[in-house]
């Protein structure tokens, strides 16, 4: 049992700021001893405001460096195999952001190297953590849903809409555009809550015009900005995942969520816009009209579900959850989930999708291998 983790991060982005370092700072037994960003007049300032010791602009002097335990790696999708390849080989745990890598085959060589060197491993899929999807889980290991007919998961956001040049629209960098990025969250809760996919179809879109050439004067191939994916669970079950980044969502954080599950002992319908909604309805085979289900005080803890932002924040900062788990897990020497092998999995319907709509046509999943 450590005492104390010692952990670097990779990357110094929003999100590193909004979630990771904030989380980190209030686990009790993780130390952030350095941080790493190609910018670094951002790395600095984000060393200040967290009080991290030591700034790196280059990922590979840090890790010859730092006497670390862990690493998180919040960083383009490109860079994923590379950086965590190498701190495996130097014997840290390791969380990396979704989507694992930017396809199967780099996916399953992550997943091999952590198993040789014994590591633990997270991949965050963030919207499994949040109690109304808990709940659902909760929910449907109860069998509220009986027999499990089909689900249908939309994720409108609005940030794909500016035409400027964007990594997150870049193939090679980030492998897909709104089916990894967002599409990933949701495709993850689908074989959470029915389980393993046998067949996927799936329509990948580009909506949005963006520039020819990429920061550099390269040209480069724009990813997807709309997708739309049916998947085949190995019960017989079926789900379709929406996810767009070129939604109009005039709501603050422009974005909107839903979730609709059927089953033969009835319906669960969820949905929030990360302003104040959060409901989760329900509605048992027999019964006539819906009703509001209770996040159950063990999920939600006292957090304030009325305010979202607020709620996002306890859930990952107060609480510990997501982050806090990894560092415990490693801490203690156990797992925590989602896994590199979850993370793996996913990848491997991404590809799935990404074949299906290349070649408009229905895809085995032991296609991808």
């Amino acid at each position: 049992m450590m005492e104390k983790v010692r952990v670097g991060i990779v990357g110094t982005s929003w999100w590193a700021d909004t979630m990771y370092l904030p989380s980190l700072a209030g686990t009790r037994k993780a130390i952030i001893t350095s941080c790493c960003g190609r910018n670094e007049e951002r790395a600095r300032k984000l060393a200040k405001l967290w009080n991290i010791p030591k700034v790196y602009t280059d990922w590979k002097t840090m890790l010859d460096e730092e006497p670390l335990d862990a690493l998180i790696i919040t960083t383009p999708n490109d860079t994923h195999c590379p950086i965590t390849l190498a701190a495996l080989e130097k014997g840290l745990h390791v969380l990396c952001e979704k989507p694992l890598a930017l396809d199967y085959t780099e996916a399953r060589c992550m997943v091999e190297a952590a198993k040789e060197h014994k590591a633990i491993t997270m991949v965050p899929f963030t919207y499994s953590f949040l109690p109304m999807t808990q709940t659902i889980k909760r929910l449907l290991n109860e069998g509220y849903l009986g027999n499990p007919y089909h689900l249908n998961f939309r994720y409108n956001a609005n940030y794909g809409r500016s035409p400027e040049y964007s990594w997150r629209f870049d193939q090679k960098r980030a492998g897909s555009g709104s089916l990894g990025d967002i599409g990933s969250h949701f495709i993850y809760l689908a074989v959470w809550f029915f389980g393993a996919v046998t067949h996927v179809s799936a329509e990948l879109c580009t909506f949005i015009e963006r520039p020819d050439l990429d920061p550099t004067g390269q040209p480069y191939v724009r990813a997807d900005d709309f997708s739309i994916i049916v998947l085949t669970f190995s019960n017989g079950a079926k789900g379709v995942v929406q996810a767009t980044t070129v939604a109009h969502e005039p709501t603050p954080w422009g974005q909107t969520h839903y979730f609709d599950l059927h089953g033969s002992g009835g319906t669960l319908r969820g949905w929030t816009d990360w302003e104040q909604t959060y409901k989760l309805l329900g509605a048992k085979a027999e019964e006539k009209q819906f009703q509001e289900i209770e996040i159950p005080e063990l999920i939600q803890e006292g957090q304030q579900l009325g305010d979202i932002q607020q709620m996002y924040k306890e859930t990952f900062r107060k609480r510990g959850q997501m982050t806090g788990e990894f560092i415990e897990a490693v801490a203690s020497g156990k797992t925590c989930s989602p896994t590199f092998e979850d993370g793996a999995e996913i990848q491997r319907i991404l590809d799935a999708a990404f074949l299906s709509s290349q070649e408009g046509r229905k895809v085995d999943i032991k296609e991808i291998y």
